[in-house]
């Protein structure tokens, strides 16, 4: 217990809010995702990881507030009222919930590294689908800042987004 604690602390520290990767991968800039919703950040300030695994965590502390039921999607909503957006894949809404597990429901209180969903990655890759997977702020304006970590390989719990208020 006391390395997941290491690895999946209580996300609050002095220089900001520190919201994890929710799932091995490459982190990149949003900007990289080929949907404009995402890159354009019409839905928000972010980040996103290229995934090496099928298990999507809880990348902060909180209540998940929204579970699409195609499960491709959810929404966490950090105790420290960030609205964190975890989309596994670009336009894999249109998969309607192949190739997905939903380990968690509307309501529920999570901790970082909770299992909230899985994805048979390499059954959407090659059904044709992009497994990136974008990391959005959805009330980004209600942060002074949004800041990504370093594009670089992550492990899940690592820090790849800190908040400011």
């Amino acid at each position: 217990m006391g390395l997941i604690k290491n690895i999946f602390g209580s996300g609050k520290k002095e220089e900001g809010i520190q919201i994890c990767a929710p799932v091995a991968g490459r982190l990149v800039p949003i900007s990289e995702v080929s949907d404009p919703t995402f890159a354009d950040g019409i839905l928000g300030q972010g980040a996103a990881i290229m995934p090496d695994d099928n298990r999507f965590l809880a990348p902060a502390d909180g209540t998940v507030t929204t579970i699409f039921p195609t499960g491709h999607a959810a929404v966490i909503t950090t105790d420290d009222g960030a609205e964190v957006l975890l989309h596994i894949g670009v336009d894999t809404v249109k998969l309607n919930g192949e190739h997905f597990t939903i380990h968690a429901e509307e309501g529920r209180k999570v901790s970082r590294g909770d299992l909230i969903l899985e994805a048979d990655l390499e059954q959407i890759k090659a059904a044709g689908y992009d497994i990136i997977t974008p990391i959005v702020i959805c009330n980004t304006d209600d942060f002074a800042e949004v800041a990504m970590a370093e594009a670089k390989d992550v492990e899940a719990g690592d820090t790849v987004l800190t908040l400011k208020k």
